[in-house]
């Protein structure tokens, strides 16, 4: 079969889209491609194979898979062919096939490890079997596409939660759970790699475990992975505020390598949404966590999402979400516009809201979370914090990129460097002390080895 691969050509070029679970399965079809003897390729227009990994959770997130595939398809080679994959594909393949009939071939979101079938098959064709998430098992072959220092750990897929606007588990389907074993071996593997900043994900990192009926799952396999003698940062993205509670704190008080940094959906903090939303914490239960992470963990770093525009979602509501974001201070969130989702129980809902009420709410809160990024920001000048140095800035070789705990790849801000005079290397690690900010971003500059050295010693 390789030979036909040789035969058509054997470059591949991935676009990857959505979450970064869906990142992990992208790498994945990277690794069998090049185990294969495929070769990949960062331009389009010179791939005899284009792949797509697509998200399916939003109408906004189809929009943007439609789009993207119509531009690979009017920019690819002759003859080269395009396979979609993902969510998307889960869910819409009538209206992938109707829009884009040259298709040549279709992968389901669980058929992760059918890509070499894929591309080598000779006619159109699709594989979209009932398996609707993926979870790396064995020795499966991965190669990242992250930089060298972070990667993305998914520990589960699927999710057992069912929130009233969230189609997931009917894309994704019911929880499934690594075991710790491989956990543990896909982590080592990892470090042994020379990643540096390992980052638990999952629909809900919480649950994992459950569908096992194990008790504290995430707890076992934390205190499992903190065995491990080496030196690492450990990120947990996403926890929901029902599942923290004091045992998970000290567990992350228990180790200065777990980064003091929490990505925790809330989502609204009106009761009468949350509950109509089939949330699991009211508004007192939420402002108690706030505050016990707070308290026991001043140093924490406190990532949200939140939604404007929930059916039925009223003024006065989305001034109480409003004046939440103003007194509490979150330090990073995601706001969304509710997205009215078929097969969602909330698409069922009376009193569904304009686009320009939406609009208006969204712009609202996000010029609210602003001026807290900006005050918070500011505290931050004059303090020197740990950084991983990462790169030059895309928009400009005289600025380096860097990030300290607080700040997670992609999403949130990052740390803008104008002076490169002590840095010998990306990738490492370096103290930076914060001199300014900009919007979302700090500025900052590199301390000296000398200088370091002290602090180090401090």
């Amino acid at each position: 079969m390789l030979s036909n691969a040789i035969f058509l050509g054997n470059k591949f070029h991935i676009t990857s889209l959505g979450c970064a679970r869906n990142l992990v399965d992208s790498e994945v079809m990277i690794g069998l491609l090049l185990k294969a003897g495929y070769e990949i390729t960062p331009e389009h227009q010179e791939a005899d194979f284009l792949i797509i990994n697509t998200c399916g959770f939003l109408e906004a997130s189809r929009a943007e898979a439609l789009t993207i595939l119509q531009e690979l398809f009017n920019e690819k080679k002759e003859g080269a062919k395009v396979i979609v994959t993902g969510c998307m594909v889960q869910k819409h393949k009538d209206l992938l096939q109707e829009k884009f009939p040259s298709i040549h071939y279709l992968l389901g979101s669980g058929d992760v490890e059918k890509i070499l079938e894929a591309i080598q098959s000779l006619s159109q064709g699709s594989q979209i079997t009932d398996a609707k998430s993926y979870l790396q098992w064995g020795e499966v072959p991965r190669t990242l596409s992250t930089p060298k220092h972070y990667a993305y750990l998914k520990i589960a897929e699927g999710c057992r939660k069912r929130c009233s606007f969230c189609i997931i588990p009917m894309i994704k389907g019911h929880l499934k759970s690594k075991t710790i074993e491989q956990v543990l071996k896909e982590f080592e593997l990892l470090l042994s790699q020379g990643v540096f900043e390992v980052i638990l994900i999952a629909q809900d990192l919480g649950d994992y475990g459950k569908d096992r009926n194990e008790k504290q799952g995430l707890h076992q396999l934390i205190r499992k992975l903190l065995e491990v003698k080496k030196d690492f940062w450990l990120r947990f993205l996403y926890l929901y505020p029902d599942e923290i509670d004091e045992e998970f704190i000290a567990i992350m008080k228990s180790d200065p390598r777990i980064c003091p940094y929490l990505d925790m959906p809330i989502q609204h903090i009106n009761d009468v949404i949350l509950k109509k939303m089939r949330r699991t914490t009211n508004r007192q239960e939420i402002l108690s966590t706030l505050s016990l992470l707070r308290t026991e963990l001043p140093q924490v770093v406190i990532r949200t999402s939140l939604m404007v525009g929930f059916p039925g979602e009223s003024e006065e509501q989305f001034q109480e979400l409003k004046q939440f974001v103003q007194e509490y201070e979150l330090d990073n969130i995601g706001v969304f516009k509710y997205s009215k989702e078929e097969g969602s129980y909330s698409a069922t809902l009376d009193g569904h809201i304009s686009e320009e009420i939406k609009e208006r709410r969204y712009a609202e809160l996000m010029q609210e979370q602003k001026k807290v990024v900006e005050k918070k920001n500011k505290r931050l000048v004059g303090k020197i914090v740990e950084a991983i140095v990462e790169g030059y800035h895309p928009e400009s070789p005289l600025l380096i990129r860097a990030r300290y705990y607080g700040q997670c790849p992609d999403i949130d801000g990052q740390i803008l460097i104008n002076d490169p005079k002590y840095i010998d290397a990306f990738s490492k690690r370096y103290f930076v002390e914060i001199t300014g900010f900009a919007g979302y971003d700090l500025i900052g500059r590199v301390l000296s080895s000398k200088r370091r050295s002290k602090l180090a010693l401090a």
